[in-house]
């Protein structure tokens, strides 16, 4: 038995648990057999920032030995890959990209595997014109708990199982593969303009006027300064750029992949050192260093989409402690209630660098998935003794607005406040408790928040 101290990427919450490697179809079905009353949970790369991916005292199965690439399908107007659950989106990019094919939803990170982009329905720059990855699955396989394999496709006769797969965190079953429909693109790189705004009204006023002419968009928020200047911004938003746009020495490989990285951050760095002094000084010069307007720059992937992938491990910069990513959607009309919770977090004492805002489009038919239609803000913030009061305010605001929390990124909502967010979660426990009467899927979230 092979006992492991697990987390998320946020650091908190560690638990012990047996880890064990699945390479085949029959390797996953024989640990449903052994599963006791604990039950098991799939884990793949350990990107959810809290408790997804955990079983305190039972079984985890490590996924990402399920890695093959099973087919491209370049032909035609509908070009898709299928591959086995614990491909990572970083090795799909690689190996499509020469075809001409792009993902069709990235998060901030590559190193997400397609099972876990499934289960927590990623989203990425594009929601508001893509939607997040459930919308792109074709169909997928699913490995149930009586050890049935099952084929799913979103508009078929399981159509409720497969939208309740998407965004269930992996408490259906386990999604051992998947057909994605891809794009295509003649080029790896990105035509994008980018934006100084002086304050909160400025941000959210250019975004709501400008967002629909861009596929990409995303800004980054000052949270730390406070004043006249509260929620300035380095707004970035982005096209595929064309084989025209790219200067000659980019048009002779167009496709070409630059990855990146400048080492791993050692585990050495204290809790503390992410206070508002290191805060104030990284966000002037987060600011101060962006263009204030800046049209048609020709960047790479990494650049564009995953600038914190450059250095491995970047959450060890919070110290053992960890942090909370605290991600969190409002309806449009309920801009007034957003500027609240953004006025609070600067206010609070508690302090975040890494802040980001986007636009949602319209959701999906998962019950659980997190995007709707409206203003989604990610947070970053240093774990402490009163970190748990400011969350439940901002609680309180995001359920009074109608909004709700992002399951990949939660770490501490209790059940209550989880089932007053999801209007939908007793259609998601009627097909679990069809498929899975026993819940022999369960992770340390699920009892957390009594799915």
């Amino acid at each position: 038995m092979n006992q492991s101290t697990l987390y998320g990427w946020g650091r908190t919450r560690r638990t012990v648990a047996e880890l064990e490697p699945v390479r085949t179809v029959e390797e996953a079905r024989e640990a449903l057999r052994r599963a006791d009353g604990r039950g098991l949970i799939a884990r793949g790369l350990g990107r959810s920032y809290g408790d997804a991916a955990q079983n305190s005292g039972g079984l985890n199965l490590d996924l990402t030995q399920l890695d093959r690439i099973l087919a491209v399908d370049a032909e035609g107007d509908d070009p898709t890959v299928t591959v086995e659950a614990g491909v990572s989106l970083d090795t799909l990019m690689k190996a499509a990209l020469p075809f001409g094919l792009w993902v069709p939803v990235l998060p901030g990170t590559r190193q997400v595997t397609i099972g876990g982009a499934i289960g927590a329905d990623i989203h990425g720059k594009n929601h508001h014109t893509q939607g997040s990855f459930g919308n792109h699955v074709r169909s997928m396989d699913l490995l149930l708990a009586d050890g049935e394999i099952r084929t799913l496709t979103p508009h078929g006769e399981d159509a409720d199982l497969f939208w309740a797969t998407v965004g269930g965190m992996g408490l259906t079953g386990l999604v051992l593969r998947a057909t994605v429909a891809m794009q295509r693109t003649v080029s790896a790189y990105f035509s994008v303009d980018t934006d100084q705004t002086r304050d909160l009204d400025d941000l959210l006023e250019r975004m709501k006027t400008g967002d629909d002419g861009y596929t990409y968009s995303v800004a980054w928020f000052d949270a730390v300064t406070r004043g006249a200047s509260l929620g300035r911004a380095v707004l970035t938003r982005g096209n595929k750029a064309r084989l025209e746009e790219l200067p000659a020495t980019l048009r002779r490989d167009p496709l070409k992949f630059t990855a990146p990285q400048f080492g791993t951050i050692p585990a050495v760095f204290p809790n503390g050192l992410v206070n508002r002094l290191t805060a104030k000084a990284f966000s002037e010069l987060w600011y101060r260093k962006a263009p204030r307007h800046r049209v048609g720059e020709i960047q790479n992937i990494t650049q564009f989409f995953h600038p914190l992938d450059i250095v491995a491990e970047w959450n060890r910069v919070y110290g053992p402690g960890g942090f909370l990513q605290y991600q969190f959607v409002v309806p449009f009309e309920a801009e007034e209630a957003f500027r609240r919770a953004v006025v609070l977090i600067a206010e609070s004492g508690h302090v975040s660098c890494l802040n980001v805002l986007k636009r949602f489009g319209p959701g999906n038919d998962s019950p659980l998935s997190f995007p709707m239609p409206g203003w989604t803000l990610t947070v970053d913030i240093p774990i402490s003794d009163s970190l748990d009061r400011l969350c439940r305010q901002l609680d309180e605001i995001v359920l009074g607005a109608g909004g709700r929390l992002y399951l990949a990124k939660d770490s501490r909502m209790d059940a209550a406040t989880f089932a007053r967010m999801y209007p939908r979660l007793d259609e998601f426990r009627a097909v679990r408790d069809r498929v899975d009467p026993e819940h022999r899927f369960a992770s340390d979230l699920s009892r957390r928040l009594g799915l």
